[in-house]
């Protein structure tokens, strides 16, 4: 098949949080399994496309795209996924839109661009634009979050009869429901579409207002989301569908709504391979996870002991990740023995917690509120546990990680969460990490105090390290079911 992905960002080029890994671990999944993949991502300030070897194109060199009753101009650069020749990407460029300091968020204010959705729409529609004038001739578009959601809308709009992607079908995967893509109805009309087609019931209303994430589950042929867990959650439960629930319980029941577990590129996250740590390790050979451990504290500033549990966390500093309950029993967690080391950045509020954190207890705590790929893999390897409390995760990819790199996850029991780590249990000599129910500071507490105990048995602790790091959340399986998705998307589309 010819599969055409596109998203906003996509690992290496454009990195922030999971989406990028999935899609560039996918794209080179699916490309080894025999198909003819092309992505699609803005050109943001940020990618170097010179030294990823991508050509501006000369034909069709500057493109116009419409939009409303203007028409923008976008260039199209074109170069290969590093490591896989067999994956063209394609990136779009404007500068008014994309050539900017930040991807999603201004480094300046740490707010959201406010023309978010006038950005991603225009993307959107750059893409078919691109892939009708290069002649793709896609099977199926696998449409990615809500930047990329107006695609869906625009194929069955204006390009019906548009050869080459006219039949093409359509994948729309959830990867976080929480964001919506939510605008006014009055701005329909800039991206193209009439203001009238906003009424209650329609595809274009959401609580009186328009949600690009709603458009790309009602105009996909299939939806799904990145486990089996979050698909069942976001169906049926009200405080994770929010308001979509009934309309994603409609595709579930018509068999269009499905969760497919990401993978983990093995190539890139495994302690045997991994370039960017100072020593590599195996089950057989865990030395190295020392020199990883030791390395960690002291690029963090942190007292050296070994015996001295680590922590580590990378993430986005929000709600959702669960830095609430963090904040409320920080005392209680360095109380435990613990050191706690975490990468990320997001909402000021715990930005300013974890430095007057940090500031507070210097040897306990370091605070790295930036984001740095190669600092993310030494917390990966030389960390002892991996904390990620959140209070809804569609998958998560560190808990994956962190089996593979010996370094036990606690996490609460909600999503790819839940379908990828099970809890510990003593008296069996079972479980691969410590797994709370209740989205509950003290519940989070309690799984942080058992790893804690269970790291002092040393051989108990052994076993769980094993038993983690024998798991295989590779893109194999998972990329199967994806490619047998667009098979039955581009069949359905093909059928009219």
């Amino acid at each position: 098949m010819r599969i055409l992905m596109a998203a906003a960002e996509v690992a290496p080029f454009a990195r922030v949080g999971g989406l990028s890994d999935v899609v560039g671990a996918l794209s080179k999944a699916s490309a080894e399994l025999g198909h003819e993949v092309s992505v699609f991502l803005p050109k943001y300030r940020s990618v170097d496309a010179r030294s990823y070897g991508f050509t501006r194109l000369r034909d069709p060199g500057a493109l116009a795209v419409p939009m409303g009753e203007r028409d923008e101009t976008v260039e199209v650069w074109r170069g290969l996924m590093p490591g896989c020749d067999e994956v063209t990407v394609y990136l779009i460029g404007h500068d008014g839109c994309f050539g900017r300091e930040g991807i999603y968020v201004d480094p300046g204010t740490r707010q959201g661009y406010p023309d978010e959705v006038e950005r991603y729409a225009l993307f959107s529609r750059a893409v078919l634009e691109a892939a009708v004038a290069l002649r793709l001739k896609p099977d199926v578009l696998h449409l990615n979050d809500h930047h990329t959601a107006m695609a869906a809308v625009y194929l069955r709009e204006f390009y019906g009869g548009a050869p080459g992607i006219g039949s093409a079908g359509v994948i729309f995967s959830i990867h976080n429901l929480g964001y919506l893509g939510q605008f006014e109805p009055e701005l329909l009309p800039a991206l193209g579409i009439s203001e009238d087609l906003c009424v209650p019931g329609s595809p274009f209303e959401y609580n009186g207002t328009v949600s690009t994430l709603k458009l790309g589950i009602e105009f996909a042929d299939y939806v799904n989301t990145v486990s089996e867990r979050y698909a069942e959650e976001i169906s049926s439960l009200p405080e994770f569908g929010l308001g979509l629930e009934g309309v994603l319980a409609e595709k579930r029941d018509s068999g269009r709504l499905l969760g497919i577990l990401n993978g983990v590129d093995y190539s890139v996250w495994d302690p045997s391979v991994d370039t960017l740590i100072p020593a590599r390790y195996s089950p057989g050979d865990m030395a190295g996870k020392g020199v990883c451990k030791r390395e960690l504290l002291e690029r963090s500033g942190l007292s050296g002991d070994p015996a001295v549990p680590v922590i580590g966390m990378v993430s986005r500093l929000a709600d959702q990740k669960g830095f609430d309950l963090i904040k409320e029993k920080a005392d209680a967690i360095l109380r435990t023995g613990a050191t706690l080391v975490v990468l990320g950045t997001g909402q000021e509020e715990y930005h300013e917690f974890l430095s007057g954190l940090a500031d507070e207890h210097p040897e306990r705590v370091a605070a790295h509120l930036t984001f740095n790929n190669e600092l993310a893999h030494l917390i990966e390897a030389g960390s002892d546990m991996f904390l990620m409390p959140s209070r809804y995760e569609p998958c998560g990819l560190n808990q994956m990680y962190s089996l593979r790199y010996g370094t036990v996850p606690i996490v609460r029991a909600t999503g790819g969460l839940a379908d990828t780590v099970l809890d510990f249990d003593p008296s069996m000599g079972t479980g691969t990490g410590f797994v709370f129910e209740e989205y509950e500071a003290a519940a989070m507490l309690e799984a942080i105090d058992r790893a804690v105990a269970a790291y002092r048995d040393r051989e108990a602790w052994k076993g769980l390290v094993s038993r983690g790091m024998a798991l295989d959340y590779s893109w194999g399986a998972s990329a199967g079911k994806y490619v047998e998705l667009y098979g039955r998307a581009a069949e359905i589309a093909q059928q009219g």
